[in-house]
């Protein structure tokens, strides 16, 4: 038994696919069939049922690639330990990010970050909190950046930063006469959402203390960009909900609509999240560094209230 054998079964695992499986491997169909079949032969199992298409995993296999999850994890550990001892920070480091946070965030961070640490091959990639969570959970992501707190087991959540919710009103909205928001303010009727899949769309209908439906609205729409919903808001659609880092960059007569809330503001806990086994652990302590101590100083907020981004339903 090797730890290559145990890669290509966790790789035919994944993709369900031997010819796929070979190619995400970076070796011949051929080879990696052989490696499991010697494994299979080793252990005596079926570890695959090939006759489905689909393949299907036994159910002891299911076993197996369980325990080869970990035995591969704590052998990538060892380069680790070596590297933390030579105190060296590089090689690949592969990062999710949710959408309502790249647009933002990565720009104040990633130069930064890449000149700090120029033997680090920083890979990103754009995700839902949900499909982060799997790839975290499967070693495809050394972490990802995502609005906590999740409370998923064998997932560690580091706060990089609380970023307050801010209305965006427009003047002839019946909250523009208003010099600060409240919650009391807010009817989930009357605000535009981003569509589902996005954790800030939950906080949001979190935060709203009114009816949580949807009835006798003349029209319901939901979009995947705050821009879009700032351009509706001005058309006279309603107002919307947008993040503080959001806000920076808008024009400056969209800025004067912009209405902070009340002590203490809603805000979204932005964490870097990653696998309680903290594979790369110098390099998620590096990353939050720089991340921190560049935020720190666009968000002076203090008092605020975090809003669960997880769906109450």
């Amino acid at each position: 038994m090797t730890i290559t054998q145990l890669q290509y079964v966790l790789a035919v695992a994944e993709h369900k696919n031997f010819t796929l499986a070979a190619e995400k491997s970076f070796v011949t169909q051929p080879t990696l069939s052989m490696q499991v079949q010697k494994l299979e032969d080793e252990l005596d199992v079926l570890i695959f049922d090939r006759s489905k298409k689909p393949i299907t995993i036994t159910e002891v296999g299911q076993k197996i690639v369980d325990q080869a999850k970990n035995i591969v994890a704590e052998a990538e550990r060892i380069k680790d330990i070596v590297d933390q001892d030579k105190g060296y920070v590089g090689g690949d480091y592969t990062l999710g990010i949710i959408p309502t946070v790249m647009p933002t965030l990565l720009p104040m961070f990633l130069n930064a970050f890449i000149k700090k640490y120029p033997k680090v091959n920083l890979i990103i990639k754009e995700q839902s909190t949900q499909t982060m969570i799997k790839n975290v959970m499967d070693g495809h992501l050394d972490a990802g950046i995502a609005a906590t707190p999740l409370e998923i087991e064998f997932i560690k959540e580091r706060p990089l930063y609380y970023e307050p919710f801010v209305g965006y009103v427009p003047k002839n909205h019946r909250l523009s006469s208003e010099a600060e928001l409240t919650t009391d303010h807010l009817d989930i009727s009357d605000i535009l959402l981003l569509q589902d899949g996005h954790c800030f769309r939950e906080g949001v209908i979190n935060l709203c203390k009114a009816s949580k439906t949807r009835l006798g609205e003349q029209f319901k729409i939901e979009s995947g960009s705050f821009e879009t919903l700032v351009s509706l808001a001005d058309e006279g659609m309603g107002m919307t909900l947008l993040p503080y880092l959001n806000t920076l960059h808008l024009e400056k007569d969209k800025k004067e609509n912009l209405k902070t809330f009340k002590n203490p503001v809603p805000a979204r806990e932005i964490s870097l999240i990653y696998h309680k086994s903290e594979l790369k652990i110098q390099i998620t302590d590096a990353l939050r560094e720089v991340i921190s101590s560049i935020v720190r100083g666009a968000i002076a907020f203090q008092d605020v209230k975090i809003i669960s981004p997880l769906s109450k339903n």
